[in-house]
């Protein structure tokens, strides 16, 4: 047999799978494509990949056998059992220092297993969080890699040239560090989407129900937004859906099911948040959303019953107004990313994870779903400040809350005397207040654990010293041990 010519080996030729490869292709890398059903594999290269230099396989031991050593082969395969069913028929073919990419979805904890038992048999494991959609894919998307650091070098050149650049050139990939961290990376960049799709569905019905605007000129607003500080992807599609009409020449989002759909890792970013104790209060409260939005039928009958007891409609300056919802956009985003880098922050602390801050608000600037001009801002703040405790903290973003906050109390206050439901804008909200409080009535929550439960509690200035009291008289002194939640 000739000598292996394949860069690198990508199995599963679902959409995401083909446009991957041709992206490679088209960087002069030479794919082998194979597909558990191996009539996929003859169709792409009679149709998709007709002309190019990918090669086919039509088994496993056909694929590593056309690779060069250290063999290279992704998984763009559904997360779950089917990965770990591939990495079983994969290992009898490789060797020492070969390497399993998997590229899908999956949640972090499966990956620091995998990249676990795959280096105690001298194999490398990435976990890589692939994000920006088909089109990403094709042409440019984000790639989060992380798991065995020995990898890297090997994989740079080819994510790097594939990955979408930033204005200036620079790849949005780099090495985000060990273990499953690539993919807890892209599962935070889930769950911040959830949250960015989530207020600009609560703009776009204070901008509908409240200023009772048309879609054409809420169309308007969001590409005048576009061209300021909201400049971002997500700004730019919804856009174009609210300009985009039905064939009766009506508005198509209007006609839309109002029941969201979703696929799990906004909610594992939810749950990580709590087991870390980390108050990423504005992603839980959009997974929440889509959760009530699901209860179509129960929500249709609670509003034959329960009134809002609300003010009747809205009396100000309504151009006002609309600048006022921009500012709470901004503002919002501002707090949802300051708690997504505080979950990256206390997922890096517990799991020993070195993650670069600054490379990863870097590597969703482009391609990814959440691409925006903000995230350049970001990026400054953490170069030139590695260690910043909190994006709030850093002088640029709090000068721009400052100026946002009197607009975001505004839309908060009206959205509650109208009646009209923002969960990410009125939680944002509560979060930035209780962050700047440097009291909070958690010295009553204290007491009341302690009269109930002997949980104990701390003075003012004697920290680290637990007392308890007997509230009542009745009772013995003896407390509870305590433990950190």
């Amino acid at each position: 047999m000739s000598a292996p010519t394949g860069d690198i080996g990508l199995i599963g030729l679902a959409v995401m799978g083909q446009n991957l490869i041709l992206n490679m292709n088209d960087h002069g890398y030479t794919v082998v494509a194979y597909n558990r059903t191996v009539e996929k594999v003859d169709q792409f290269l009679a149709h998709e990949a007709k002309g190019t230099n990918i090669q086919g396989a039509r088994s496993i031991e056909e694929l590593c056998a056309k690779l060069k050593r250290p063999r290279k082969v992704m998984l763009l395969v559904k997360a779950g059992d089917a990965v770990d069913a591939f990495i079983a028929q994969l290992l009898p073919y490789l060797e020492a220092g070969d390497i399993i990419i998997d590229g899908g979805n999956s949640h972090f904890p499966d990956t620091i297993r995998r990249v676990k038992e795959l280096e105690s048999k001298g194999f490398l494991y990435v976990g890589a969080g692939v994000s920006g959609g088909e089109e990403g894919a094709r042409y440019g998307p984000s790639i989060m890699p992380g798991g065995s650091p020995a990898a890297w070098p090997h994989l740079k050149s080819i994510f790097q040239d594939i990955s979408a650049k930033t204005a200036s050139g620079e790849p949005c990939c780099d090495w985000v560090g060990e273990g499953g961290s690539g993919h807890y990376v892209k599962m935070v960049h889930n769950g911040i989407e959830y949250g960015d799709m989530q207020i600009l569905s609560e703009a776009y019905s204070l901008l509908k129900d409240v200023l009772g605007l048309s879609h054409e000129e809420m169309g308007n607003i969001f590409e005048e937004w576009n061209k300021g500080e909201l400049d971002s992807f997500l700004v730019e599609i919804t856009r174009d859906i609210v300009r985009f009409n039905d064939e009766d020449g009506t508005p198509l989002v209007a006609k839309i099911l109002d029941k969201a759909g979703q696929k799990g890792t906004g909610k594992w970013t939810a749950i990580s948040a709590l087991d870390l104790g980390t108050p990423v209060t504005l992603i839980g409260e959009a997974v929440f959303a889509r959760c009530l939005s699901a209860l179509k039928q129960e929500r249709v009958h609670a509003s034959t019953i329960l009134k809002s007891h609300a003010q009747a409609q809205f009396t100000g300056d309504k151009q006002q107004f609309v600048e006022d919802i921009r500012q709470a956009v901004y503002a919002a985003k501002l707090i949802s990313y300051a708690q997504g880098f505080m979950e990256l922050r206390e997922a890096a602390k517990e799991q020993g994870w070195n993650l670069n801050y600054g490379g990863i608000a870097l590597m969703w600037r482009g391609g990814c779903i959440i691409r925006s001009r903000f995230l350049g801002d970001i990026t400054n703040a953490f170069r030139k400040n590695p260690g910043l405790q909190n994006l709030l903290l850093d002088s640029f973003f709090t000068d721009a809350i400052h100026r946002a906050i009197p607009s975001f109390r505004r839309v908060v206050s009206q959205a509650v005397l109208l009646g009209v439901p923002v969960p990410c804008f009125s939680s944002a909200l509560s979060f930035y207040d209780g962050y700047r409080s440097a009291k909070l009535p958690a010295n009553l929550l204290q007491a009341q654990r302690d009269y109930f439960g002997a949980h104990t509690y701390e003075i003012e200035g004697q920290e680290g010293k637990w007392v308890h009291t007997n509230w009542t008289g009745r009772g013995g002194r003896v407390a509870s041990s305590t433990y950190n939640a």
